[in-house]
């Protein structure tokens, strides 16, 4: 698709646009953007999208847009809305995307009620904390069931925490069956024309902001899902990308996939390695075997020299526990693994158990500085790192038996998962 073709409807004029009678989009449209969040790629730019719903009692926003686009923002809600008529303004979710243009909207409607998850107040004042004067509008925290009345309609509040950051809700308008879901369900593709059924397929955008952003928390995702698919929406509004209108539920649908837990099995134990000389790689082949030896444990090891590391994540994804090998060189662990172990932090990795194994040449911090970053990421180390300098001797290579079958052991309750291994009993 062409720039310029993307760049209809919306992009010329400054006026808000209808998706609902009484519901207008009043975001802003940013087609310039290459890079979001610092870890995305944004090719196709990005929208923040805002909202405004209207009923007899009055006006309610829902979001802001980033603090660039105020302005653009502004002169779409003058063109459906008097400030004066702002009763409420919601924040689905206060990153500063959604929230820049906050400080300004309070000034021109101070009568407006704040609403915000019960999470968010700390939030709030890191935002505000700066703005002078600092503005203190009447603020009202929510929880799943509460709602706000308009007059004859009402929108009800869901809380949906971190997806992706704690104070995450959405917002619900049963009468035209409008769900503002925030971040869910959302990408980064700018096009004017607004609406999927106007744009064509956007998977592919879909699929890269999942797995960037919503896929560290597929358990508060299927959380979430749990409590929407009953709503059954028939037009799903996201912060960022296209307004889904289409067949809405073929989104949540696509949504429960890519959440989904890893299907039942044995438990499984994935070892990945990498090793200059082959002494690592030995440690790696010795784990492996050990770990087989218990009972319905099942194991696979993987060399990270010449992979891709969005295949070992899913691979991590599907284990319950993970073993990392790496040589010393220049007193760290190599490249590759620390490619590999900064990518754990797109997927959920809290609470499976992990180990550390390495050959080195003269200081073994690699070992250490390995364990240091999957404690950080809260997993659990029920094994001490394994470290042995150069070529792995028979008793070492024992060691490496005993490693395997204790981590192994911690998945199924066996005999070496209740006690620390002490390398001095092997051989």
């Amino acid at each position: 698709m062409a720039a310029a073709d993307a760049m209809t409807d919306a992009a010329r004029h400054r006026e808000a646009v209808a998706i609902a009678p009484g519901v207008h989009w009043i975001g802003a449209l940013d087609p310039a953007l290459r890079t979001f969040d610092i870890i995305l790629r944004t090719e196709q730019g990005t929208t923040y999208n805002a909202y405004l719903v209207r009923g007899r009692d009055g006006v309610a926003v829902i979001d802001t847009v980033k603090a660039e686009f105020a302005e653009e923002f502004f002169a779409r809600l003058e063109s459906v809305a008097d400030y004066g008529e702002i009763r409420a303004i919601v924040l689905n979710h206060l990153e500063p995307d959604h929230s820049g243009a906050l400080p300004e909207l309070l000034r021109r409607a101070p009568q407006a009620t704040l609403y915000i998850s019960a999470r968010a107040p700390a939030i709030l004042n890191g935002l505000l904390k700066s703005v002078v004067p600092r503005p203190k509008p009447p603020l009202v925290t929510v929880k799943t069931g509460d709602s706000l009345s308009l007059g004859e309609r009402k929108l009800r509040f869901l809380l949906t925490p971190f997806v992706h950051w704690p104070d995450t809700q959405c917002t619900y308008l049963a009468d035209e069956g409008v769900l503002f879901c925030g971040d869910l369900f959302g990408c980064h593709l700018c096009d004017g024309r607004l609406f999927d059924d106007r744009i064509g397929e956007f998977w592919p955008a879909i699929d890269y902001y999942y797995a960037h952003i919503m896929r560290p928390f597929a358990h508060q995702v299927r959380e979430a899902l749990a409590e929407i698919l009953p709503l059954e929406p028939r037009v799903l509004a996201p912060t960022h990308g296209p307004i889904l209108r289409e067949r809405p539920r073929r989104y949540l649908e696509h949504y429960q996939a890519l959440a989904r837990r890893p299907a039942n099995g044995p438990p499984r134990l994935a070892i990945f390695y990498i090793s200059a000389y082959g002494n690592t790689a030995q440690m790696a082949e010795a784990i492996a075997a050990g770990a087989g030896e218990a009972d319905g444990v099942q194991v696979s090891t993987h060399d990270i020299e010449t992979g891709e590391t969005a295949a070992f994540l899913d691979l991590i994804e599907g284990a319950d526990a993970v073993a990392f090998g790496s040589p010393t060189i220049n007193g760290d662990a190599v490249k590759p693994v620390w490619d590999l172990l900064s990518s754990l932090a797109t997927i959920d990795v809290k609470g499976k158990r992990a180990g550390a194994f390495g050959s080195y040449g003269w200081s073994g911090e690699a070992i250490w500085l390995i364990e240091e970053r999957l404690r950080g990421l809260k997993m659990q180390l029920p094994v001490p790192g394994l470290r042995i300098k150069l070529i792995p001797s028979t008793e070492e290579i024992a060691a490496c038996h005993a490693f395997g079958r204790q981590l192994a052991d911690s998945l199924v309750g066996g005999p070496g998962s209740a006690r620390t291994l002490d390398l001095a009993e092997i051989g």
